[in-house]
């Protein structure tokens, strides 16, 4: 029976790769995986052999990629907080507080949202429905941008916000200017994730991944001349920053544009991207509240520290632990990205023990990395802030935070994978409330608690929240574990349908 449903589906997906266009570059998701894990002629050894040889192939070819675009997008941000805490320690104060407690605002907002056109674009490709992809982009840019206005009114007054908070004076002060500057880099977000995962939904990664390390030597030589040559400090920097951002953006809609893998994908800008706006608010609501609960979780952790005594040696140690924790993180959010279009595809295309499967494979390639990196950490705990600044208090107390950090690593390569596959299956709503519980209920209130009344300042902080991190990755785990893969298939099928409006001819064509 199953051979027989193998046969079907493969004579399903040749009839419709013969009824596409010649010139179309869009390639349909294959049954290959599904077949070779259906296949009653083959041991369950020789079914596991073969499905994780083809699984690995078609993972790293989407993980390497994306793990390449964060590291470098990330080298973007980092660079400036390089640059500008080599000015000094109200500097890289300033620069981290508001890049890692204001900006992340934003940025986490904006991910969030965009993350509801990584669940519909995802299986909509899975399912043939190729011209969809464009309208849900172009939906999700409407509805960042419009977000983005309110959120401009949190950077303008950042500096009695942060006051309010508890944070001194004059590091509020200074990391007010440094925010200004990056008034701009909000709408590079409303656009950058749309576009983002439109490309991602498709596997097509590599091209941001050329245009992420061009901008990265642009934005090198302009920070270095707009902080050191021209004396701009942190506004400076935090405009090149902003600038950097649209460059990126810039480049990969002209992509678009061009390539002919988005022939089918994108077809111009259509009105009907202005209908159904309220229903796509309430999916990228969702989507937004799980993944910033997350992206929030841990610089709340900076915030809190501002509020111990000698808060400038705990910002510096706790934003340079956070720094490297966000670097090795970003390979954490390529495996994330992978998932999530894996996933999303073969749900889209009607394969869930493929789907199943790459769940497996793909949780634990990261987290198999990320054991590899903690181990780094570790190795190089003594020298890792000197890339940061050169105070021998602050190499002291990164040094002692170290355990912390491996440990929060280790964490960091499974946990952002299972929120990916969430992504991928559309489980956003769920998952919010379990970050709800287990970050804001159990985390940030044990680590207050440890920090404060029992006096262990940072490292209680960091102990706590890395508690309610815990809490969470058993939680996904087990839903993951537990999940019936065919109701997922059966799920998206009718999130496509409930989606599937369009009727308008675009109002540009390419």
């Amino acid at each position: 029976m199953e051979a027989k449903t193998s046969i079907q589906r493969a004579e399903q997906e040749d009839v419709h790769e013969a009824m596409l266009p010649k010139h179309s570059s869009s390639v349909a998701v294959s049954s290959e995986l599904e077949d070779v894990l259906s296949d009653p002629c083959l041991s369950n050894f020789q079914r596991f052999r073969s499905a994780t040889w083809l699984e690995l192939n078609i993972l790293f070819r989407l993980a390497a990629p994306a793990i390449i675009v964060y590291l470098l997008n990330n080298v973007v941000s980092m660079s400036t907080q390089i640059f500008c805490g080599h000015l000094g320690n109200l500097q890289l104060a300033a620069a981290s507080l508001g890049n890692t407690g204001i900006q992340v605002f934003a940025y986490g907002l904006m991910l969030g949202m965009g993350s509801a056109v990584e669940t519909l674009c995802g299986q909509a490709y899975g399912a043939h429905k190729y011209e969809t992809l464009g309208i849900y982009m172009q939906r999700s840019m409407i509805l960042l941008t419009a977000t983005g206005i309110p959120l401009m009114l949190i950077y303008i007054f950042s500096k009695p916000i942060l006051i309010l908070l508890g944070e001194s004076a004059t590091i509020a002060s200074a990391a007010a200017i440094f925010v200004y500057g990056l008034i701009p880099q909000i709408f590079a977000y409303a656009a950058n994730f749309p576009i983002q995962k439109f490309l991602q939904a498709q596997g097509i990664i590599a091209p941001s991944a050329f245009i992420s390390a061009a901008v990265v030597g642009v934005h090198l030589l302009l920070s270095w001349l707009a902080i050191y040559k021209f004396g701009w400090g942190l506004l400076g920097g935090s405009l090149v920053l902003s600038l950097s951002w649209w460059l990126i953006v810039g480049a990969q809609f002209v992509y678009i544009l061009l390539s002919e893998k988005c022939r089918r994908t994108w077809t111009g800008f259509s009105i009907q991207a202005f209908s159904g706006l309220w229903d796509f608010l309430k999916l990228s609501t969702a989507s937004a509240v799980m993944l910033c609960l997350e992206s929030w979780y841990y610089q709340i952790l900076v915030l809190i520290a501002g509020l111990l005594q000698n808060a400038e040696i705990a910002l510096d140690s706790l934003s340079i632990c956070m720094t490297v924790s966000g670097w090795v993180f970003m390979i954490a959010v390529g495996f994330n990205a992978a998932a999530s279009v894996r996933v999303s595809n073969e749900l889209g295309a009607g394969h869930p023990k493929a789907a199943a499967f790459s769940c497996l494979i793909v949780t634990s390639s990261s987290f198999i990395i990320s054991v590899i990196c903690a181990i780094i950490v570790l190795l190089t705990r003594n020298v890792i802030s000197y890339a940061f600044t050169g105070g021998t208090a602050v190499a002291e107390a990164v040094a002692e935070l170290s355990p912390l950090l491996a440990l929060s690593v280790i964490l960091n390569g499974i946990q952002p994978v299972l929120s990916g596959v969430a992504v991928g299956c559309g489980w956003q709503a769920f998952v919010a409330y379990v970050n709800v519980g287990c970050y804001y209920i159990i985390g940030i209130p044990l680590g207050c608690l440890l920090g404060f009344k029992f006096d262990f300042g940072a490292k209680g902080i960091w102990t706590g929240m890395i508690g309610g991190t815990i809490i969470q990755t058993l939680i996904l785990i087990w839903v993951t574990v537990r999940t019936d893969w065919q109701k997922e298939v059966e799920k998206a099928k009718s999130r496509l349908e409930e989606w599937d409006d369009i009727k308008e001819p675009p109002l540009l064509k390419e």
